[in-house]
């Protein structure tokens, strides 16, 4: 028996030092200690015995299962201790590199675009109004005097809920809700989300829009191509800005006119917006007498005025989230 154990324990200390991880000193550990260890069968051997020598035996077993308890415990500290060591050394940090800064948003393309119109637009005296984007079909067709076989009123064109109710086709309907309201002189700018059933690079089914009213007596289409064309050359900051208006058709103005611009160097004419004298039926509508006054209205996509200010040819870069297009504004 003793030489059973001397054997054993140089056993055990030899596949105790060579355990190179953890798993492999816990698979030595219940080769020798575990339920059906060898420590353990030379234990159910001392039935076997003769009972004077059993006490004898079963001291020098013990003794030897507290020693290989204690080479498993010293190897185990040394393999935690050198994990532990290449775990410092894999995830160490160097304090000498520079920090990572925290990402600062910045606001959309298009809404600086918006904020600069907007604080154009009040230095020249315009006040900031706002309506609801879910309308009714009153205040967006029919109190801007559509017709009601009109196209724009199709279910093609517009976002119609089951109750009848809409999402708003343009920002004129708050034209119609601030008239009523107040009472000349008006002058207000009115920026906000559309939505129409289209979508291309230059078309979206949300989009923006920034529409001017003014309202009062003695009021002029000439008023209305000075402002428009001072408005368009601070937005680009080009006093060279040329710009011209071309006779068109909206159901709430006339007359009505296209407003194009044109770049120095360039040939080519960009349509910027429409415009025209606010239609006597809008003016009744919005409980103004249309004999005492007069207005003028002009409107622009502020998506098409953020693609020409920066420079984008594709509207639904605006849209897609991509960040690697957004963070260069």
């Amino acid at each position: 028996m003793n030489t059973n154990i001397t054997n054993l324990l140089k056993e055990a200390q030899q596949s105790i030092d060579q355990s190179k991880d953890l798993n492999i000193l816990d698979q030595v550990r219940v080769t020798f200690l575990g339920k059906k260890g060898k420590i353990t069968e030379l234990l159910k051997q001392l039935g076997t015995l003769p009972e004077a020598k059993r006490k004898s035996e079963g001291q020098v077993i013990n003794q030897a299962k507290e020693q290989i308890q204690s080479w498993l415990e010293q190897r185990k500290s040394q393999l935690e201790t050198q994990e532990l060591n290449k775990k410092l050394r894999e995830e160490r940090i160097d304090v000498t590199l520079p920090g990572r800064r925290n990402v600062i948003g910045s606001c959309h393309p298009v809404t600086q675009v918006q904020d600069r119109l907007v604080d154009i637009l009040s230095t020249m005296g315009f006040v900031l109004a706002r309506g609801p984007e879910v309308e009714d079909d009153y205040h967006n067709f029919e109190a801007l005097n559509f017709l009601p076989n009109h196209p724009a009123r199709t279910m093609h064109d517009t976002f119609y809920f089951p109750d009848g109710r809409l999402l708003r086709t343009h920002t004129s309907t708050v034209q119609i809700r601030y008239m009523e309201n107040h009472t000349p002189p008006i002058r207000i700018i009115v920026p906000g989300k559309t939505y129409r059933c289209d979508s291309d690079a230059t078309h979206s089914p949300m989009f923006h829009q920034i529409e001017c009213l003014v309202v009062d007596e003695s009021v002029s289409f000439a008023n209305l191509k000075h402002l428009v064309a001072l408005f368009l050359r601070r937005f680009f900051d080009r006093d060279d800005l040329e710009t011209r208006f071309r006779p068109s058709y909206f159901p709430f103005t006339e007359p009505s006119a296209e407003v194009d611009a044109k770049f120095m160097g360039t040939d080519r004419w960009l349509e910027m917006g429409g415009c025209g004298m606010v239609h006597p039926n809008v003016l009744r509508f919005g409980n103004i007498d249309p004999e005492k006054y007069t207005g003028y209205a002009f409107g622009f996509g502020l998506d098409r005025l953020a693609m020409l200010y920066f420079g984008v040819n594709d509207l639904r870069l605006f849209f897609e989230n991509d960040i690697r297009f957004l963070e260069q504004f």
